[in-house]
Formats: C-alpha cells, sequence, structure tokens
C-alpha cells in the first residue's frame, strides 16, 4: 500500500508535463515492459481461452487507470482513493448477500456524501472528480471479476503480465494524443519508470508474498486502510490536507471495508 500510494503521489507530480493520460499510459506501459522482462510469458501459448481472459483484464485495469488519474485532477490523492472503494464494496456485498453487509455499506454511502459538497457543509469538492473516482471504482471492481477468472484459466504469472500489456495498449493513444513526444523526455521517463516500480512490478511481487504468508482475511482488513495511506501520501508529498469532514468521511469507507472483509470470511479458516 505504502508502494502504491507513493508512486500515485510521484505520478500526480508528472502531470502538469504529461497530464493525467500521458502519464497512466507510461505507468502502465512501462510495467508491462518490466513484467514482460522478468517473467518472460508465453504469450503465443494462451490460445484462444487464455486471450479471452486476459482481454477483459487488461481493459479493466487500462481503464482503471485511465479514470482514476484523470479523477486526481480534481480531488486530493486520499479522497479519490476512498470514493474508489465503493467499487469493491458494492462488489463484496453483491456476492455475499449477507443482510449485514448492507449497513456496511450504509455507512461506506454515509462516508461518500459527507464528501459531498452538501455533506461537508457546502466545501469545494469536485462533483467531476467524484464521477470519475467512482468510474474508477466500477472499472475496479470489473478488474477483481476479471482477475478471478484470469487466475483460473491463465495460472501463474503469464495471464498478469499479458494483462498489463493489453492495459498498455488501452492507454497508449490517450497518453500519446495528450502528451505526444513529451513522454520519452528523459528526467520524466525516469520519473515514469520510478511510478511504474512503485504502483505495478513491487506491490505484485510483495502482494504474491504476503498472500502466501498471512491469512486472506487478514490480508483483506490490511488493504482497507489504503486510503488512509493515501492521504498520508498526499499530505506528506503534494501537501495535500483534509478538513475533518473528509477524514471523517474516510474513517467510514475504512471501516465499511473491514467490516465487509471481516463478515464475508466469517466461517472460512486461515
Amino acid at each position: 500500500m505504502l508502494s502504491i500510494q507513493g508512486g500515485a503521489a510521484l505520478a500526480k507530480t508528472l502531470f502538469p508535463d504529461l497530464g493525467p493520460g500521458g502519464t497512466s499510459a507510461l505507468r502502465v506501459s512501462l510495467a508491462a515492459v518490466i513484467l514482460l522482462a522478468v517473467f518472460r510469458p508465453n504469450l503465443r501459448a494462451l490460445g484462444r481461452a487464455g486471450w479471452a481472459a486476459v482481454v477483459p483484464y487488461g481493459l479493466a485495469l487500462g481503464l482503471m487507470n485511465l479514470a482514476f488519474y484523470q479523477s486526481l485532477l480534481h480531488l486530493p490523492l486520499g479522497l479519490a482513493v476512498t470514493i474508489e472503494f465503493v467499487g469493491p464494496l458494492a462488489l463484496a456485498m453483491a456476492l455475499s448477500r449477507r443482510a449485514q453487509d448492507f449497513a456496511w455499506v450504509a455507512l461506506a454511502g454515509l462516508g461518500i456524501w459527507l464528501i459531498t459538497p452538501h455533506g461537508s457543509g457546502g466545501e469545494a469538492v469536485s462533483l467531476v472528480g467524484i464521477g470519475l473516482a467512482l468510474l474508477a471504482g466500477a472499472f475496479w471492481a470489473a478488474y477483481i471479476l476479471a482477475g478471478g477468472r484470469l487466475g483460473r484459466s491463465v495460472p501463474g504469472t503469464t495471464g498478469v503480465a499479458a494483462g498489463m500489456l493489453v492495459a498498455a495498449l488501452v492507454t497508449l493513444p490517450f497518453g500519446v494524443a495528450q502528451a505526444g513526444t513529451k513522454l520519452l523526455t528523459p528526467n520524466l521517463f525516469l520519473l515514469g519508470v520510478g511510478v511504474a516500480v512503485l504502483s505495478s512490478a513491487l506491490p505484485y511481487t510483495l502482494e504474491m508474498i504476503a498472500l502466501r504468508a498471512i491469512p486472506a482475511r487478514v490480508f483483506g482488513v490490511m488493504m482497507s486502510i489504503e486510503p488512509a495511506i493515501a492521504a498520508l501520501s498526499g499530505w506528506l508529498f503534494l501537501q495535500e490536507h483534509l478538513s475533518g469532514a473528509q477524514w471523517l468521511a474516510m474513517l467510514c469507507v475504512i471501516a465499511a471495508s473491514a467490516g465487509i472483509n471481516l463478515s464475508s470470511r466469517q466461517g472460512e479458516g486461515p
């Protein structure tokens, strides 16, 4: 989480030069190159069934990145991640169908209401940014579903590397249209490498290690604090400050995420 949100904060510093589209394209494309170089997957061996699982995964991943980075034009990092969490929360509720999960989603809804100008007492918060973050959350939910199918259809790391390649093809047209040849500017390119490593290559490796070492329930609850990590990254690296109502909104979403993770796994062992 520290790596991902640190990478997101670094990515936002590229916006004045590359814009969100250019930054997203650079990050995803370089991440694809890194994963392909490290894992060296045999893409020809995927076959029609393999690509049928890879393409939706890559589309969701690419569109999620584009929507999230666009939301960062309008929102602080911590708020954008908080709102984006609505996607996985709604998916978890839909899949669990437990009555108590409606209470957790209601708590998350209260958190989102507190972020809006009405809920925050008229404080200026971009509705466009909220909409883009919600869109990113919807693509995140689609990414989770597609990732589950990919894991069942294409074992190992081949599917993830191929999916990142598809995501790069999705984001590149937006990046070239917005940033053009600036994508190849040496200092910006090097920063893009840092974003790709922090936001994709390193967290992917660390998550795989963590999932082998700790129970899935513990991992899910730990992931619930990601909005707070994002807010701290925004404060440390971007000098972004949140109001009391916005911190309360974040706590509502964190509690809802942790609650759904715990309740949906009550019957599971470690």
